[in-house]
């Protein structure tokens, strides 16, 4: 249709709608009452704004830097065959699948019907058929309907977009899982390097209390020691050997945690070795901040098209109350009497065409329910957007403050072990030499021992912190790249002719 007969239509149904109803199905003046918060408004912390650099984001296989092949292998499989994220495959699939459903109702609509009945009129000569009464014939009719949407007021296409932006939530959704997935792997393959790092301490104690075992009956043997240094000395171990079981415990099940996010059996879990993890080179980060940190995180994105989502269902709520035309027609053959195909003649041809037009007047308030029910939503949408942006500077803000903490405290546990080693060699020379008693080297094994624990815990942190903080930018998902723009997540103004029937309508 020319856009001047889309303009006289458009104009001329603004014009029954003022006159007709004056003002008794309005708004009522319901409009959203949140608006979305800018991360570069926000208040940083020293840590955030200290972590400057050149702007390298983390690549998208970021776990490549903790240089262990098996764990790269490892996310790969998690990545193929995990049921968290063909899940979220299906959702993404799904969601495009409704943007199409929806779309649809923007194109010209055609159906075909055909019906093929033999009718028996009843014997009637007063009230019924007349000529007809008694007789039996073929009532048929085929005939092909048209109809298309005009959308003057952008119902169907505003619909459209909603669902297209909600599909864009979806693929965002489906990145934050993936996330998730590879933080989560991450973590129980560093949980199972400590296990074994622990164990090997634990064994090495093992190792080291059957050695004064050892040295403690040869100084009984030899008319210099005592039984109560023997009993002592043997007193240990079967807590050791505890230790020892508790642990091997835990490597089976990190190992069991790690067959399930990657999709697998228990036994595909059992087949993993040792890990072999090193810490690479320090994360650097971008030195636009912080806009561009949040900007980079699936679930902010997820989050900024929900509400454009939700600010085009305002759109669609606001053309409810416009008069609808659409363009309707069909083609088609029809007959009553005559032979089955009869009807299929050039004779029995019939068509029609015209604007089919509906105008809401009273419905019961079901409008500005609908009205609100968007607003609301989109309000909520803005509520948890804000949410997220603060949450999202907070943990960028917690792992920059985390990260130092654990080189700092690095740093300090490696003084230790390397002082209570000194304490524990000097400790044995002397016990060797009958200048000290074994109390003494017990007191200096368990505090090298302790110290060691520390030492392998903190470095365990230290790579989570180097994990959580990838994860915290997004994890080189590189989700920003798809956002919608500030004007698209605005809220709708009401349209003129809507404002109109509220200051002139009833009271509200």
């Amino acid at each position: 249709m020319p856009r001047r007969n889309i303009g006289a239509l458009r104009a001329l149904s603004a014009c029954v709608l003022s006159l007709t109803l004056s003002g008794c199905i309005g708004t009522w003046g319901i409009a959203p009452q949140s608006t979305t918060i800018q991360a570069n408004q926000l208040a940083t912390d020293h840590a955030i704004r200290e972590a400057v650099g050149d702007a390298h984001w983390p690549v998208r296989q970021w776990w490549r830097a903790y240089g262990d092949a098996q764990l790269n292998d490892w996310l790969a499989q998690a990545l193929a065959g995990s049921p968290s994220l063909a899940m979220a495959a299906a959702r993404v699939r799904q969601a495009r699948a409704m943007a199409g459903v929806v779309e649809s109702a923007e194109q010209l609509q055609a159906n075909g019907e055909a019906t093929l009945k033999r009718h028996n009129w009843p014997e009637d000569q007063f009230y019924g058929p007349g000529a007809l009464s008694g007789a039996n014939t073929w009532d048929n009719n085929a005939a092909i309907g048209f109809s298309y949407a005009l959308d003057l007021w952008g119902r169907e296409r505003n619909a459209s977009e909603q669902a297209l932006d909600q599909a864009h939530m979806s693929v965002a959704e489906a990145r934050q899982a993936q996330l998730e997935l590879e933080n989560n792997v991450v973590r129980s393959y560093i949980q199972l390097s400590l296990h074994y790092a622990r164990r090997d301490i634990v064994k090495a104690q093992l190792a080291q209390q059957q050695q004064i075992v050892a040295l403690a009956k040869r100084r009984l043997d030899g008319g210099i020691g005592t039984h109560f240094d023997v009993s002592q000395a043997e007193a240990p171990l079967p807590e050791t050997h505890r230790q020892l079981d508790s642990l091997d415990e835990a490597i089976a099940l990190a190992r069991n945690q790690l067959a399930a996010l990657a999709g697998k059996g228990p036994g595909a879990g059992s087949q993993l070795q040792r890990p072999a993890l090193a810490l690479g080179a320090a994360l650097e980060l971008p030195s636009n901040l912080p806009a561009e940190l949040v900007g980079q995180r699936p679930d902010v994105v997820a989050s900024r098209w929900q509400v454009a989502a939700q600010a085009r269902g305002i759109d669609v709520a606001h053309a409810g109350f416009f008069p609808n035309v659409d363009l309707v027609g069909s083609l088609g053959f029809m007959a009553t009497g005559g032979g089955p195909l009869e009807f299929l003649t050039g004779r029995k041809f019939n068509y029609n065409a015209g604007p089919a037009i509906s105008l809401p007047i009273f419905d019961g308030g079901r409008l500005r329910a609908q009205l609100g029910e968007a607003a609301a939503g989109y309000d909520l949408a803005v509520a948890h957007y804000n949410q997220t942006v603060v949450g999202a500077l907070k943990n960028i803000s917690d792992q920059l403050i985390r990260r130092e903490s654990m080189n700092a405290q690095a740093h300090f546990a490696a003084q230790s072990v390397a002082a209570a080693q000194k304490t524990y060699d000097i400790a044995t020379v002397a016990f060797q030499r009958g200048l000290t008693d074994y109390l003494n080297v017990l007191q200096a094994q368990t505090l090298l021992f302790r110290q060691q624990q520390v030492q392998q815990q903190v470095q365990a942190a230290r790579l989570i912190a180097h994990a959580e903080l990838v994860t915290a930018l997004g994890g080189g998902l590189q989700a920003g790249s798809d956002v919608p723009d500030q004007r698209h997540q605005e809220a709708p103004p009401t349209p003129p002719a809507l404002t109109l029937l509220d200051r002139t309508g009833h009271a509200r």
